[in-house]
């Protein structure tokens, strides 16, 4: 079944194309990277799909609906989530707040209920903060909840930005550069930590990272950019002999 798949999409600021008529396909629980070297259209492609950014050409589909267009809330409660690059964690809320806050996307509350605190909410808030607390247990930062966010190891702030993404209830987890700064003790529990999850939440899970070692540990197929432009689609041994791909990453003689 496929989950997501984008039709010749294409972004263009002024005079520059930033991606050029982009075909992807993904199925229904693979791993998928997205890699490229710096400046490919990689990051714009993510914007393109979580709604920051609409295509200039081309439509972009979600379990067969066109979302093309539609604001970043609304494709987050359609059931995708992303991570950032650059961590954008609530650095002076507690590790359980920070979950506590994405859960809260999902309570179907109104202003009254929640100012006088009926018994419905409170139950609803109860079941919230018992599902953060179990997926933070998920992601091996249950000892952890009540620190401030900011004082965790860069690898734990990692997980507890993931558990945020979680909490939203995607079937689309969209990752990027899950392993950016991390060390290699890191980056081969990132690999374990991303499978287990796709595994344990039905997810599908779409990645631009780097780190080369991580990609073609992890994923399943990978699509490549240069230039904006896709120039190469398979498995990791597929990529790792494409002449397009040795090319673009580094150059010929």
């Amino acid at each position: 079944m496929t989950i997501l798949k984008t039709d010749k999409i294409t972004m263009r600021f002024g005079g520059i194309t930033a991606v050029s008529k982009l075909d992807m396909k993904i199925d229904k629980n693979e791993i998928i990277g997205l890699i490229g070297p710096n400046g490919a259209g990689k990051t714009t492609c993510f914007n393109m799909i979580t709604g920051v950014y609409v295509p200039t050409e081309g439509r972009i589909f979600f379990e067969d609906k066109d979302i093309t267009g539609i604001k970043t809330h609304e494709i987050t409660k359609l059931g995708i989530a992303r991570t950032f690059q650059n961590i954008r964690l609530f650095k002076e809320l507690s590790v359980l707040d920070n979950v506590l806050i994405a859960n809260h996307m999902r309570l179907d509350s109104n202003l009254f209920s929640a100012v006088i605190k009926t018994p419905d909410y409170r139950k609803k808030e109860k079941k919230i903060k018992e599902k953060s607390i179990s997926l933070l247990k998920d992601v091996g930062l249950e000892e952890v909840m009540h620190e401030k966010s900011s004082s965790l190891p860069y690898g734990k702030q990692r997980r507890l930005e993931i558990a945020r993404a979680l909490a939203t209830d995607p079937k689309l987890l969209i990752l990027d550069e899950p392993a950016a700064g991390m060390n290699p003790q890191e980056s081969m529990e990132l690999m374990e930590f991303i499978r287990k999850i796709r595994d344990k939440f039905n997810l599908t899970i779409l990645m631009i990272e780097h780190h080369m070692q991580v990609v073609m540990g992890v994923c399943e197929r990978i699509y490549v950019l240069d230039y904006g432009i896709m120039i190469a689609e398979g498995t990791p041994v597929e990529i790792q002999n494409n002449p397009k791909v040795i090319e673009a990453y580094l150059g010929v003689e």
